[in-house]
This record gives C-alpha cells, structure tokens and sequence, in this order.
C-alpha cells in the first residue's frame, strides 16, 4: 500500500534550472489556488473549477488576475461558471441561458480573442436512430459576454469521422446504460490552437481558431475546424500496440512511432514562444479506456508525450524512468496535465496525488510541489460507490502563470 502520511507544500526546488512562475490549480476542497516557485499561497478564490482557468490579459481587456471557476464545486453538475477578478467579485456570470438553465460545464474552458467564452458542458440527447433511449454527450459551446450561445458542435453528429464505427458506437452505448451519468466519448480537453508553424507554412488544417480536442474513453485527439465542425485531423482511436503488448515501446529512444496512448488529457499545440511549438503535447495516463478497452499492464506507468502533427512521431517523452524511478513511479490513471515552459521544461501535474512538477527536457525534477489541500471526493459526479467519504488531495489540471499576469503592485514587490 502506499504510505498513509505524505509531503506537503514544495519538496524540491533547484532555482538554478526551475523556471520561475506562478502556478493556478484547482482544489477538491472547493477553492481555487495560486501559488508561486516557493509553494506561498498568494491568492485564493473560494469556488474551485473544472478546471480553474486562468484569463489571458490580452484577450480580457489588459486586466490581470482574472480567473474562470464553477459557482457550485459538483463536478457535473454545476449550476454557472463564473469570472471573478483578483479580490473575488464576480464579474461575469453563465449558466441560466444554458440549455435547461445550468451551465454544467466539465473538463475545460477558456476565453477567446473575441471576448467569448469556450466551454464543454453536457447534455442528454435522444436520437431513435443511434439509442433507444436517451444518452449523454458533451456539446462544446461558444458563449457571448450577454450569455447567448453564438456556436456549438455536438460530438455524436460525428461518429465516423471520430473513428467511430457502429460496433464502437454501440460499445460506448452499453457502457452509458450502466453509468447513467458518463457521456459517451468523455470529452476532456478542448483548446483553440492559436498562431502556429503549420498554418503559417500553409496546412489550412491547423488554422488557429481550429479546436484540439480529446477523449479518455475512445483515446482519440481530433482537430475541429471551426468555420465547418468538420474533423480536419486525428490521431486513434487504433494504435498498432493498443491490444499487442509485443509492439509497445515506452522506454525506446525518440523519435519514434506512437505505439498507443490509453486515457489521455491535455492534449494541446505548444505554442510559439516555447521550446516545441508547434508539436503536441499530451498527457498519456495510460487509463482504462478503449473500445474495446486496452488490456491493463502489471505496472503501468504514465507518460508525457510531445508528438509531431505531420510526421505523428513521439519527438520527446517524459516517464519516470527518465528521473531515474521505476516506470510506475510516475503515473495518474485519470485527470492531469503538463505544460511547456519558456525555458525548455515541462510542469507536469500527476492529478491523483496532488503532485505538480517541473522536469528538465532531460528529465531531471527541478521543482515539486504536493497540493495540501483535501477535499471529499464526488462520488456521485464519477458514478461510483460511496465508500464513506475519503479525503482527496487531486488536482485536475495545473497551469503555469506568468509573474506578471498578478495585479501590478504584487509583481513588484
């Protein structure tokens, strides 16, 4: 078993190859969190989010310190989402003009260049020529200041090009007949891709308001066209290792092809001002998930991977073993995420134990921080058995925050 007591707060800080910034994350005991290198809580804000996103100045009027949360911390369930500005008012709020009055975002959002606001939220659907019943999916909703849904894409009107034959649709079908409350693909991540190489180069697929998107169930990354809702890019759901032990190469030198990814988050387009750009960066948490799914190893392990859009080749990875640890030294079987930094380092959060570090491209652990933060976990929202109310310290997703993105009179001090 694992220990019963664990560190907390930073265990690791090498200033000398860390890089310094702040760090945004969401707690399971309601709040939203922002630390900076030396693990001090500089602010607080007491809604937590799913995830708590930070508010790019640029696209928010040049004010700092703004940040996207839920009104309600029930993961699924949530009545609005809201932007609070640095001391906690509220300044924008969604929810009532949703679909059935409540927002019930989940698993990403963020704020455009237009001043829109991009969200997954969840809807049930009843469609007589896919189920005899009715089912849950994840439509993506663009959202305008005055709370009027101004574009939405509905996922299952996409089966095929998602790599979803009538096998697999029924598949994923009879998993939400025994889960009531799952969607059918488990959308986790959507990112607008932003300025980047490609597009720049003349691939139209990449253009920047094109969203990435991913899905824990069905291990596919899919690109969204955004002027047509068509899917112009994909990588899975089929890996050639996905049900062949024998072909999978999780410690082989990169570049290499990509033998499978199982359950992954965050997967996004670095962007240009970092080392990579261009590439995409995912959290492969090698999950239960799959249609069918990937047979389960003795040790799994977790990895990082930044992968070519072009060529679809791991050009770099991150796993435990480049730190030196056991392969399952590192690993998160669901939420998580990791992020390039300025200076060629990744903050990566291990989402189940609360655990958010930076490595270098090498994979030494320059800076550690464990969340201290607990929380009851929602056993209700994640549709399994109450086993009495345990104390959590999870972390869905990390982000790194510039120093200067804090009100001014902060960065100076």
């Amino acid at each position: 078993m694992p220990p019963t007591k664990f560190p907390k707060g930073v265990t690791i800080h090498e200033p000398e190859y860390a890089h310094e910034c702040h760090v945004l994350y969401d707690g399971r005991d309601g709040a939203t969190y922002l630390i900076d290198i030396t693990g001090k809580e500089v602010r607080s804000w007491p809604h937590s989010g799913f995830p708590s996103e930070m508010i790019d100045p640029a696209v928010n009027d040049g004010k700092r310190g703004h940040v996207l949360v839920n009104k309600e911390p029930e993961l699924f369930f949530n009545k609005a989402i809201l932007e609070l500005d640095w001391d906690g008012n509220v300044v924008w709020e969604w929810g009532e003009k949703a679909p059935g009055g409540q927002a019930r975002q989940n698993h990403d959002l963020c704020r455009l260049a237009n001043g829109n606001t991009l969200l997954i939220s969840k809807r049930e659907f009843d469609v007589p020529s896919i189920h005899s019943g009715l089912f849950t999916d994840q439509p993506l909703y663009e959202v305008a200041p005055e709370g009027n849904i101004v574009w939405e894409w509905i996922p299952h009107e996409h089966f095929e090009e998602l790599g979803m034959d009538d096998k697999r649709v029924q598949l994923l079908l009879s998993k939400t007949a025994v889960r009531p409350r799952a969607y059918i693909f488990v959308l986790n991540n959507l990112q607008p891709l932003g300025p980047n190489k490609w597009f720049d180069s003349g691939d139209a697929r990449f253009h920047p308001d094109n969203i990435m998107i991913d899905s824990r169930e069905t291990n596919f990354v899919a690109l969204i066209e955004k002027a047509t809702g068509k899917v112009v890019w994909r990588l899975g759901p089929d890996y050639p290792a996905a049900y062949d032990f024998t072909k999978r190469d999780f410690h082989g030198p990169c570049p290499k092809p990509i033998d499978t990814i199982s359950g992954q988050h965050d997967a996004h387009m670095i962007p240009p001002d970092r080392p990579g750009a261009g590439n995409v960066l995912i959290f492969d948490n090698d999950g239960p998930a799959g249609m069918p799914q990937v047979p389960g190893k003795t040790f799994p392990g977790s990895r990082v991977l930044e992968i070519d859009p072009i060529t679809e080749q791991i050009v770099w990875q991150y796993d435990a073993t480049k730190s030196g640890l056991p392969f399952w030294g590192f690993y998160s079987s669901f939420i998580s995420s990791a992020r390039r930094l300025p200076n060629g380092n990744t903050l990566i959060c291990e989402g189940m134990y609360g655990r958010i570090f930076q490595v270098t491209p090498d994979g030494r652990i320059v800076w550690e921080f464990v969340n201290p933060h607990y929380g009851e976990w929602s056993q209700h929202a994640m549709n399994m058995t109450d086993f009495g109310g345990e104390k959590v310290n999870w972390v869905f997703r990390a982000q790194p925050i510039p120093n200067d993105w804090l009100p001014g009179a902060l960065t100076e001090q």
